[in-house]
């Protein structure tokens, strides 16, 4: 699979994500969705603390990815729903601790009225 991250310099600039992630010659796409801060065991993980929440979602998204043969630099598009879109920094930190922040994905975020009991899911 080859990737190419493109951002027209008449677009404005971005925080930690790429306009346009173009793939060529993949072979397959696997995607990845409603990752949210919840262990193998099943349990809500940093109950009203978005920090240890992102870092949970990230993880299961990482466990996903492997379970695919597959790592954080495969990823192309990153959607976040975040029940407080003002957090939105804490997420983009600990994001960038998972991908490549030379070529980052593609990313949207959305504040969503509720996520029961979670703050963030991607």
């Amino acid at each position: 699979m080859q990737k190419k991250f493109i951002n027209p310099e008449t677009l404005p600039a971005t925080f930690g994500c790429s306009h346009v992630v173009e793939v060529s010659n993949a072979k397959r796409t696997i995607y990845i969705s409603g990752q949210v801060a919840i262990n193998a065991d099943g349990h809500i993980v940093g109950n009203g603390d978005l920090g240890t929440q992102t870092c949970q979602v990230f993880e299961n998204i990482k466990v996903a990815l492997e379970a695919s043969e597959l790592n954080f630099n495969d990823v192309v598009k990153l959607t976040f729903f975040l029940t407080d879109i003002s957090q939105m920094a804490i997420v983009r930190d600990i994001r960038d601790q998972y991908i490549n922040t030379n070529n980052p994905p593609a990313s949207s975020a959305v504040e969503v009225n509720k996520l029961r009991f979670l703050l963030t899911k991607i």
